[in-house]
């Protein structure tokens, strides 16, 4: 067996490689950083993982996808975006991850997301593999025409690296209902193939019911099987909720069901305050229906309020679920949860808890899920879609809502026995990287040095 010493620089080592090979990419530092600083117990008892160059191997994807997407816009001028598929990690399936369209997206935030995603789709233990892609466009304000013709582009190059049995892409931030059904459609004109290829899809033509709402629900039974863990469940909760997407929407549905009380939500215009409880079917006509901001509901909902410019987090609470963006919750914010009286923190969004933030909750005995284990119901239920399409046998929503809750089950208890079994009980970011890790590493070992 290695010595630890060993272990501590051998990690070190590969980190750093992994940072000149990849300049300029924080996200993508940063997630390997969360992962790397919980992996030395492991690599000290899996000396093959060693041996056999995992580590140096998993950080490398297996395929990196950048290409030039032309559009023509409704006045006639031609635009130009970049679209990506990083291609992570396919050890134990087909690649899987979501694809969004938003400004902000690069090669390196596409990096952190596929990397992220592949111990995510380990814990859900379906039999699929880590990837992400998307583009820096921006669907916000275009017409349907206009996202159709950028869709058509996009898949018009993404089609010859996808499939059902090697990559399927769902949807992300700025990747709905109406983009995965452009984007299907292109796929099928050019490949005359109806399958499986995309998650996400219409109920009507191989979508699965529950799968909007899957990923918000998921935080919520994560965060209730936490609690309980305390003696304690979501009923009669103080919650606050970060975002206002389909995540966040249905972590309100979800906690509300269990009978908590919610009462924040934001978007990038501020965040509401509710005191008498989100409305949740005013917020679903204010985002899913018309497309509106923060301020539409305020103007309809009396009593609520619109902050902007502060933080979420300002907002006294016994459960937070971030559910927006990647670094949204930094270490005052962590501060201020603790001084309102947080107890658990279970992230809906992919990484929006910084280092130092996740360090400020954990040493505060705060209860705290990552990412990776708390909101993997979406691709779980996207496996769970490819498995209907596979037998041509659509689901009702009672029997996916309870695969869904018996696969976060299986992930708490997972996460939280992982803990345990490497000395650090209700740590369960340790529990989550390791018990992922060990899931991939495993596969890659039996493969062979491919």
């Amino acid at each position: 067996m290695l010595q630890q010493l060993d272990v501590q620089q051998e990690l070190e080592d590969v980190y750093e490689k992994a940072l000149r090979r990849n300049p300029g990419e924080p996200e993508f530092h940063q997630a390997l950083r969360e992962v790397f600083d919980t992996l030395g117990p492991v690599v000290a008892r899996h000396p093959e993982y060693h041996e056999q160059a995992i580590l140096q191997r998993m950080v490398e994807p297996e395929r990196q996808i950048m290409f030039r997407v032309p559009w023509v816009d409704d006045a006639g001028v031609v635009q130009v975006n970049r679209g990506f598929r990083v291609q992570f990690n396919s050890a134990l399936g087909p690649f899987k991850g979501g694809l969004r369209f938003h400004p902000s997206v690069n090669l390196g935030i596409v990096k952190f997301l596929g990397f992220e995603q592949t111990f995510k789709n380990a814990l859900t233990g379906m039999g699929i593999g880590g990837g992400k892609g998307g583009s820096d466009f921006d669907p916000h304000g275009r017409s349907d025409a206009e996202v159709m013709r950028f869709c058509q582009s996009f898949m018009t190059e993404l089609h010859r690296h996808i499939g059902e049995y090697t990559d399927v892409p769902a949807g992300d931030i700025g990747v709905g209902g109406r983009e995965i059904g452009y984007l299907f459609g292109q796929y099928k004109r050019l490949t005359n193939r109806y399958e499986g290829v995309l998650t996400g899809k219409g109920v009507g033509w191989g979508g699965s019911l529950a799968r909007t709402e899957a990923t918000g629900f998921g935080a919520v039974i994560f965060a209730d099987r936490m609690l309980a863990t305390k003696g304690q469940s979501m009923e009669g909760q103080r919650v606050i909720i970060s975002g206002s997407g389909n995540v966040a929407i249905y972590a309100v549905a979800k906690a509300q069901e269990l009978g908590a009380h919610v009462v924040t939500f934001s978007d990038s215009s501020g965040y509401v305050v509710d005191e008498a409880g989100v409305d949740l079917g005013l917020l679903r006509e204010v985002k899913e229906v018309e497309r509106g901001r923060a301020a539409d509901y305020v103007a309809r909902r009396p009593g609520s309020r619109l902050i902007q410019g502060g933080r979420v987090w300002d907002v006294p609470c016994t459960v937070a679920l971030p559910c927006a963006t990647q670094n949204e919750l930094d270490v005052h914010g962590a501060e201020a949860l603790v001084r309102g009286g947080v107890v658990a923190v279970a992230e809906g969004a992919n990484m929006p808890t910084t280092p130092d933030a996740t360090e400020a909750l954990q040493g505060a005995d705060v209860l705290f899920a990552p990412g990776k284990a708390a909101n993997a119901g979406g691709v779980a239920t996207s496996a769970l879609e490819m498995q209907q399409n596979a037998g041509r046998d659509p689901w009702s929503f009672s029997q996916v809502a309870s695969r869904l809750e018996t696969i976060m089950d299986g992930i708490h208890d997972e996460c939280a026995n992982t803990a345990e079994e490497y000395g650090d009980p209700g740590n369960y970011v340790l529990g989550a990287n390791v018990a992922g890790f060990t899931k991939v590493a495993d596969a890659m070992l039996a493969h062979g040095v491919i």
